[in-house]
């Protein structure tokens, strides 16, 4: 059974708990900084943001994790010195730089009604059950949205591209990536599923 849930509501350390599944479903993408997901996690647990995060439970244990803001909020803050600390001076470096023009800016064109859905992740273990498509609906269904975007998707994450479009989700934007050499990622591509 998939339950979702606002991430404040897990009790305990829930910045912790976002970090852990975060690190491991992006560690593709963040091998580059560290190869350990544990490292990861460490490195980004204190940019969480657990207010603006929602975690699925399948069967009780913590599989998967989405933010939802308003496109003006951002559910990450990183710290340059903590992440320095983490992944040392020049990892640190480029992953403040590649998170704060990558991930805190606001999305374009937002109404009242919009929702920016944000690192839909599942950890690797619980993948292929159906994690993000519950959580994904389960937001779909808040009834104060009707328009819900989804934002630097990169380009190589297949399986995800496909779950959004199955979703309703279509591409509106496509931006070229300077950090190729680091990540394979060629672009992030920007969807959108509009209820109305």
């Amino acid at each position: 059974m998939i339950e979702v849930m606002p991430a404040r509501e897990l009790g305990g350390d829930s910045r912790r708990t976002i970090a852990e599944i975060y690190a491991d479903a992006f560690r593709g993408d963040f091998a580059y900084f560290s190869k350990d997901p544990k490292v990861l996690a460490d490195g980004f647990e204190h940019m969480m943001v657990p207010e603006l995060f929602y975690v699925a439970l399948l069967d009780g244990v913590p599989a998967g994790i989405t933010a939802c803001t308003d496109g003006t909020q951002s559910c990450v803050r990183p710290d340059a010195r903590q992440l320095r600390r983490h992944f040392g001076l020049i990892k640190g470096s480029i992953s403040s730089a590649v998170f704060a023009r990558e991930f805190t800016g606001s999305v374009p064109n937002m109404t009242p009604t919009s929702a920016s859905l944000e690192f839909v992740g599942t950890a690797q273990a619980y993948q292929g059950r159906g994690v993000a498509k519950a959580m994904l609906r389960h937001l779909l269904a808040l009834p104060q949205y009707d328009d819900y975007r989804l934002e630097a998707i990169s380009d190589v994450n297949a399986p995800a591209l496909g779950l959004y479009a199955g979703l309703g989700f279509v591409e509106y934007r496509r931006e070229k990536v300077r950090h190729t050499w680091m990540t394979g990622i060629n672009h992030y591509i920007s969807m959108q599923l509009v209820q109305r």
